[in-house]
């Protein structure tokens, strides 16, 4: 057992069978606490309620006689792909049998998905032999194209959608490999046969839908309701709420506001239940106008709130101007504009509407998810989103206390070892947390990369992909990390050296880009003796503290 973070969980075992086995089992009985599972290649990750259940689950897992499962049959996939892959040639030299012999090795074996992960409709899939065992790209890539065919380690795959990724690139296929419009929405899910057939040419994909696309006169018009109309997206703002949970075997990930605290605040506002829907945009700049009489309320990261009630055309009343207060709620009448401007501090603003914004939920959740696709697309100019039925309670009267955000300083996050921390020496671990780490542009809501004195690891070769969680600090082998947020892809072939505790995400969700951090072993929690099989040890020693900045 190797703790994740604090209501982790990762569980090793001596093989693929026993990886199904377990997993199995986890399905069919749930122990108490249980909250999620995420086969991999040798491990099974539970996540829990609570540290409590972490630890109680820790220990009943030890003791489980595992039986194997039974085997599943899902019938047999094509892929027709086209061999033109930017690494093709490096994996021809990686494996001696030069690109013709790639080719031939990959098409002339039938592939077998042992379990999905990264992504929704990204399964990894066993070969007849180890021919095609390859290591993965020193440095990842930023952005693999949707339909690439990859190879790592002793697996296949392809990549479902456009996502960062760092397996070696072969080949493109033109099949959808997930699509929420079929009744199984992955093209090949566990226990499928996959046989890849080689072609000259391919069908492509249509492109993913975009909000931002087409321009403004080609959308469609949309009859006007009860809620706000978007006047400015600003430079990133999407519809979150607490995200999905439970969905870790499909490949999806819980997404969700990554300032979870600064969401409940808005909701709680304006009356609304704590997981209502709402508006996380960054940076500000996002501009909307009320379509009805409204009440709203602004938490996070705290800017500038002004409204303009525009003039009457006709009546001879010019056009009016005022401020209201973040963390606070305020009526927004009919046809009054709302503009959030540049954060004095932190990055990332929640703007809740009483009864929530009305979405389609999908898998349970109306939370946007960048890495996946799934939710609503991004805000986009002349778009009208409906208010919903989520209120509660009535509207708080009386302004809310907000936390410090990230400003000029460096700000602190608490962590605990992660469950890859072996694969490092102390001089590593001593460098991670000593030492400021600058937050890069390339971040985004996947993750936060981080650039300063990058760490070497004490231990070569490669680890098998195995589940990762939100708040985890994954160490690519150029050594600077990565902190996976809440779009992160749900497993990782990259050492987790440490993990941020949970309660300090939201803090971390409101660096901004050129930010600095800084992470400290925590004082609240204790870590496990190094190779003992335990859960994680410790829970909080009193109240969740807000952090330093």
């Amino acid at each position: 057992m190797r703790p994740v973070g604090t209501r982790t969980v990762l569980a090793e075992l001596s093989g693929l069978q026993d990886v199904l086995a377990l997993q199995a089992a986890l399905f069919e009985a749930p122990l108490p606490g249980q909250q999620d599972v995420l086969a991999a290649a040798e491990t099974v990750m539970v996540r829990a309620e609570s540290p409590a259940a972490a630890r109680r689950i820790g220990r009943i897992l030890l003791e489980l006689d595992l039986a194997a499962p039974t085997p599943q049959d899902g019938g047999l996939v094509v892929i027709d792909t086209v061999y033109d892959g930017e690494d093709l040639a490096e994996v021809g030299q990686l494996t001696g049998l030069g690109v013709e012999g790639v080719i031939a090795a990959h098409c002339d074996q039938t592939w077998t998905v042992a379990f999905a992960g990264f992504a929704p409709g990204f399964g990894y899939m066993v070969g007849e032999n180890q021919a095609l065992e390859v290591p993965r790209r020193s440095s990842p890539r930023t952005a693999v194209p949707a339909g690439s065919v990859a190879l790592a380690g002793n697996y296949s795959a392809v990549y479902p959608r456009r996502s960062p990724g760092g397996w070696q690139l072969i080949g493109r296929t033109g099949a959808r490999m997930w699509d929420l419009d079929r009744p199984e929405p992955a093209l090949a899910s566990p226990g499928h046969r996959v046989r890849f057939r080689a072609v000259r040419d391919v069908v492509q994909m249509a492109p993913e839908p975009s909000a931002s696309a087409a321009p403004e006169a080609e959308r469609p018009v949309v009859e006007a309701g009860s809620g706000l109309r978007v006047l400015s997206p600003g430079i990133h703002s999407l519809i979150e709420d607490l995200g999905r949970q439970g969905h870790s075997a499909l490949g999806v990930s819980a997404a969700g506001a990554l300032d979870r605290a600064s969401l409940r605040r808005a909701n709680r506002l304006v009356g609304n239940a704590p997981s209502a829907a709402a508006i996380e945009t960054v940076s500000g700049g996002l501009k909307v106008q009320a379509v009805g009489d409204q009440v709203l309320a602004v938490a996070g990261a705290p800017s500038a709130l002004s409204v303009v009630t525009p003039s009457d055309n006709g009546s001879g009343e010019t056009e009016r101007q005022r401020t209201v207060p973040v963390a606070s709620p305020f009526a927004l009448l009919d046809g009054e504009i709302l503009t959030i401007g540049v954060p004095e501090a932190g990055f990332r603003s929640y703007l809740a509407i009483r009864g929530g914004v009305a979405a389609d939920p999908v898998l349970g959740s109306r939370s946007t998810d960048t890495m996946s696709g799934i939710g609503p697309a991004p805000l986009a100019a002349g778009q009208l989103l409906p208010a919903g039925g989520e209120a509660e309670s009535g509207v708080v009267g009386s302004p809310e206390l907000q936390p410090d955000y990230p400003h000029d300083g460096v700000t602190v996050l608490d962590i605990v070892p992660g469950p890859r921390a072996d694969w490092f020496d102390q001089a590593s671990l001593d460098s991670l947390c000593g030492q400021d780490w600058t937050v890069k542009p390339e971040s985004n809501r996947v993750g936060m990369r981080l650039q300063g004195t990058p760490l070497q690891r004490s231990r070569t070769g490669e680890l098998p992909s195995e589940g990762t969680v939100a708040g985890a600090i994954q160490m690519p082998p150029e050594g600077l990390p990565v902190l996976f947020l809440a779009d992160h892809p749900i497993t990782g072939g990259y050492p987790v050296i440490g993990v941020v505790v949970d309660h300090q995400l939201d803090l971390a969700a409101q660096v901004p880009i050129g930010g600095s951090i800084r992470f400290r072993i925590s004082p609240e929690y204790t870590t496990p003796n190094p190779g003992a099989n335990e859960a994680p040890a410790g829970e909080p020693a009193g109240s969740p503290r807000k952090g330093s900045n």
